[in-house]
């Protein structure tokens, strides 16, 4: 079976504040991925330190005390949001008091922008230290975010090259600190030699069809479909740590040659041939193992509609996005059809040219992305710094 696997240096003359206080927030997956290895970083440089979080199973594991899981806080789209206006208002509420009763040295923020946003203004008014970290996507769209960033947030550190340019023009000072995805995958590579091989030894297709419900539903079913055509290749379905296996079992269980597996999705793409992604941080994974992928997006039509008169950006994938041109295919909306990802896929598999120019494009995006060093270090320590400065 898949086994479960899942410099800047401090100036020692300095004196640091020990046992400080630290509230951080992510509200999904990758937030809960990133945050766990911030906590542990953390940890390294002040043993004591206490830090309160949502998030994940991740960063309860590193030793965050988990007050709300993300797995209760994911809503996508414009619908989805609306629909569900009181449960975040009631969220907002809850994170508000419970800051105020724990009183952290400094809130740190990750991703999440709707709901991280608005506790940054309510925090800044409040008196507490504010830094974000992996910067919303404020290039691709509600760019007049910049306005709250400025005046609420005391520290940008940012994880994409481009981000660092794109604040400048702002006039607006952040730190780059390298993708925490490079030292992730790097050790988990470095960590973890493979053994497994289907039961018939076919080549594997990795499925990866998000973390959310509702995204996992408009994707997944194209995605199986595409089996039928490749009946040599075994599909292996990365299912979302925040969900139930009995939520899979109705889409899976009428193709021949498709499986699945939980918490296991790096041991699946370290041995995958191609992927199907959805979009978000699992195309960049993805690339980072060197698996060639598609790209696949479909929304509810409405919440579609209303994104495509409002993102800017030529690109949906981190992949294109970062490298600025189309290295993998992206498949979006009505171009989502079982026939279309069939002959890309076919592609993928079997023109040797086509996989050469990814494999060294994906070489380019790691060069890229490796310039700040160890993320996860680099961002712990900025904000130990910073903290240990404001208190001195």
């Amino acid at each position: 079976m898949l086994r479960a696997n899942c410099q800047h240096p401090i100036q020692k003359q300095k004196q640091y504040t020990s046992k400080m206080k630290y509230y951080i927030i992510s509200g999904e997956a990758s937030g809960d991925l990133h945050g766990s290895n911030l906590i542990r970083e953390l940890k390294i440089l002040d043993k004591q330190a206490v830090i309160h979080c949502w998030g994940g199973d991740l960063m309860e594991k590193e030793g965050g005390i988990l007050k709300k899981h993300y797995r209760d806080l994911a809503f996508m789209g414009f619908v989805e949001v609306i629909k569900n206006l009181r449960i975040i208002f009631k969220n907002l509420s809850f994170c508000k008091q419970d800051i105020q009763n724990f009183k952290p040295d400094v809130l740190v923020l990750i991703d999440y922008p709707g709901f991280n946003l608005r506790i940054a203004k309510w925090a800044k008014e409040h008196g507490y230290k504010v830094i974000y970290y992996i910067s919303p996507q404020i290039w691709a769209w509600k760019e007049n975010r910049i306005h709250i960033i400025k005046k609420y947030v005391d520290k940008m550190l940012v994880i994409l090259p481009f981000e660092k340019t794109f604040y400048q023009k702002w006039n607006y000072e952040v730190e780059y600190v390298g993708h925490p995805l490079v030292e992730v995958i790097d050790k988990f590579k470095n960590s973890s030699p493979i053994s497994y091989q289907t039961a018939n030894e076919r080549e594997i297709i990795a499925l990866l069809p998000g973390s959310r419900k509702q995204e996992i539903l408009q994707k997944l079913p194209i995605m199986l479909e595409v089996s039928a055509h490749f009946p040599q290749y075994q599909f292996i379905v990365a299912k979302a740590p925040g969900l139930y296996d009995s939520f899979y079992d109705n889409l899976l269980q009428q193709y021949s040659n498709v499986s699945s597996v939980s918490n296991q999705t790096y041991d699946l793409l370290s041995q995958a041939s191609a992927a199907l992604v959805t979009s978000g941080t699992a195309t960049l994974e993805t690339a980072l193992f060197g698996v060639p992928e598609i790209i696949c997006y479909k929304g509810s039509t409405i919440s579609y509609h209303i994104a495509k008169r409002l993102i800017k950006i030529k690109f949906i994938g981190l992949v294109n996005l970062i490298m600025g041109k189309e290295v993998v295919k992206e498949l979006i909306q009505e171009e989502l059809t079982v026939e279309k990802i069939a002959t890309e896929l076919n592609l993928l598999l079997n023109d040797q040219n086509r996989k050469n120019k990814i494999q060294e494009d994906y070489a380019a995006l790691k060069d890229l992305l490796s310039k700040g060093g160890k993320a996860s270090k680099n961002a712990a320590e900025s904000i130990h710094e910073f903290i240990n400065s404001t208190l001195t």
